[in-house]
């Protein structure tokens, strides 16, 4: 039952940055204006256009690395790190989704703590 539960927890962290991701990228590309929006949403917290990419990149490559479970204790330190990054940057002034994503980092330093579990490319090498 653990090895399930660690693999279901791991999936169910990865579909959230995933599934986001997806769905930001549909935005950008069904709208000619689409990336320039994100831009300027992102810039409404005081980013520059660099993390317009910077945060796509991380969210996509980290949310599939920790599907699959390749690399899982970086990619899962490093989608914490990004959902604190959200937390403080983006949601502090909005407490449901500012608690949410603490949450969010929380889950993603317990699966760097104990890494990928069964059923992922890091227990495969092993």
């Amino acid at each position: 039952m653990e090895k399930l539960l660690a693999v279901v927890a791991r999936v169910l962290l990865a579909q959230l940055f995933l599934v986001a991701t997806i769905i930001q990228l549909g935005m950008i590309t069904g709208h000619p204006e689409g990336y320039t929006a994100y831009r300027l949403h992102l810039g409404q917290y005081g980013l520059p256009g660099i993390f317009a990419p910077l945060t796509l990149v991380v969210q996509l490559l980290g949310s599939i690395a920790l599907l699959v479970g390749y690399k899982t204790r970086l990619a899962a330190s490093v989608l914490a790190g990004y959902a604190l990054f959200v937390a403080f940057v983006m949601k502090l002034h909005e407490p449901i989704a500012f608690l949410q994503y603490l949450a969010i980092a929380g889950g993603m330093l317990l699966a760097a703590l104990h890494g990928p579990g069964p059923c992922s490319l890091d227990s495969r090498k092993q």
